[in-house]
């Protein structure tokens, strides 16, 4: 089989419809982000697969922010495209959309990015298709990945630089104002 260089987003796009059933609840009747997130990890593993012709792992997700809330009964709609793409890795785009249908009522309830990585036969990362763009939006949505993998590696860094760097005595007056209570016993 001949290996492919390159798929546009179009050929891999991606969507998962499924109705929210009463076992997908919490206590408050509302959807658990659990499901949520289960089914979004399967439409990313699904796009992101396609496009390289391998199987793909999750690496990361950035921002899941549960705007909405998902009601039993409503048809989640997961929509999936490739945003970006590295030498082994993929960003995929992931839009979430809750429609009840006895209503008529279609809500955004999230968007978020996951990272996945394109894994060979051996079970090692492989190189992946490059990623063709062949509209403005495509465009945007590349240089946006690149925008918040830049962002990521710099609040890794200072985190990391944070945690090296880290002395009570300075670090305590960032509390003031904060819901805590600083019971040391250790000193």
């Amino acid at each position: 089989m001949e290996k492919v260089h390159q798929r546009s987003v179009n050929f891999s796009k991606t969507t998962i419809t499924e109705l929210m059933i009463p076992s997908y609840a919490n206590f408050g009747g509302k959807i658990h982000g659990g499901i949520l997130l289960s089914l979004m990890d399967k439409v990313a593993f699904a796009s992101s697969s396609k496009h390289a012709g391998a199987y793909c792992v999750t690496v990361s997700v950035d921002r899941v922010d549960f705007l909405q809330p998902v009601e039993v009964g409503d048809l989640v709609h997961l929509n999936a495209s490739i945003n970006y793409v590295g030498n082994t890795s993929l960003v995929v785009g992931i839009k979430v959309i809750a429609e009840n249908v006895k209503l008529g009522l279609v809500k955004h309830t999230n968007t978020s990015f996951f990272t996945m990585v394109a894994k060979g036969d051996d079970n090692k990362p492989m190189v992946v298709p490059e990623l063709v763009l062949e509209s403005e939006i495509d465009v945007k949505r590349f240089v946006e990945a690149i925008e918040r993998k830049e962002l990521k590696t710099l609040d890794r860094n200072q985190l990391k630089k944070a945690k090296i760097q880290f002395e009570i005595h300075k670090e305590i007056k960032k509390l003031k104002g904060e819901r805590c209570l600083i019971q040391l016993t250790n000193q």
